[in-house]
């Protein structure tokens, strides 16, 4: 199972929510889609799941277009949007098996499907409950469980951690993991990028609706590791450095992450030493000054401009 996405258009009127942009992702892969606010992930992420048509472009799912087969498609997505359902005072059971009735199937077929993704979404003990009564949490198991009463090959999840507690977003990550060891083509935004690289194969970054960059995470990766990523603590003083670090030459994007002031620079480890030197004379009280490993949030920070449409 492949899904490639081919020069992908997308216009609001006067508005180009999605320019040009081509990339693909296989079965028991799952891909990490990830740009500003506006940048045209969600515009694209409904056109792979036949929800919206280019206006130009097409998408294939295994040679299926979305534009010329439709429904045919339609058959092989599972969607997963960033809103999560709300459908007043129908249980979960009756949602899971409006929308397995949706997609015809029927009597014991239906039965099976909607057993399957209870089992494996770990919903059985709410099943009678409201969805209006349901957490954040359990919504999004639901949520995600109704994507995959009809055994798509491909899964499309549109922010699916955003506003979950820790042990939600955990679990979440885990069920992801599985559905890719079952085969699953799966394309997934999210703002957590540490997450993402936990468990993407892969990333497509866009901004303003253009695509940036795409690959693997490791081919990305080498692609934008020619400017190391410097780590630096200091005792206190963390918004005086970061002035600091964006009057220096040579510093690119400082920027503060769990307590500590994190830059790019292309320069070798001498104009380190400069940095350093120049840090300890203004009486900064560095206590770690080094090179970390580039990751995707980096990777982020060092391609995209902050745009938003």
């Amino acid at each position: 199972m492949k899904v490639r996405v081919q020069n992908l258009r997308k216009e609001f009127g006067a508005t180009v929510a999605v320019n040009d942009v081509s990339f693909s992702f296989d079965s028991g892969h799952i891909f990490g889609f990830v740009g500003p606010n506006g940048a045209g992930k969600t515009t694209t992420m409904r056109i792979i799941a036949t929800l919206d048509d280019p206006t130009r472009g097409d998408v294939l799912i295994n040679g299926i277009s979305v534009l010329q087969q439709p429904e045919h498609a339609r058959q092989m997505v599972g969607y997963v949007p960033d809103s999560l359902p709300a459908h007043g005072d129908i249980t979960v059971h009756e949602y899971l098996d409006f929308f397995a009735r949706a997609y015809g199937l029927r009597g014991q077929k239906r039965t099976q499907a909607i057993q399957a993704v209870v089992e494996f979404t770990g919903v059985t003990d709410i099943l009678e409950k409201p969805l209006k009564a349901l957490s954040k949490g359990m919504k999004q198991r639901v949520s995600l469980g109704r994507a995959l009463v009809n055994d798509p090959d491909v899964l499309i999840l549109d922010e699916p951690a955003a506003g979950l507690d820790p042990r939600a977003r955990i679990e979440l990550r885990e069920l992801l993991l599985l559905l890719a060891q079952r085969g699953k083509a799966i394309l997934i935004s999210s703002h957590i990028l540490t997450e993402l690289t936990e468990i993407c194969n892969g990333v497509v970054i866009i901004e303003r609706g253009h695509l940036l960059e795409t690959g693997t995470i490791e081919e990305v990766l080498k692609k934008n590791s020619a400017k190391r990523t410097l780590s630096i603590r200091v005792l206190d003083r963390r918004a005086e450095l970061l002035r600091e670090l964006m009057q220096t030459p040579r510093v690119e994007h400082p920027r503060e992450v769990a307590g500590e002031i994190h830059f790019e620079t292309d320069g070798d480890e001498a104009h380190d030493a400069e940095i350093l030197g120049q840090l300890i004379a203004r009486q900064f009280r560095v206590v770690e000054f080094r090179q970390t490993k580039a990751d995707l949030e980096d990777i982020f920070m060092s391609v995209t401009k902050g745009g938003v449409q």
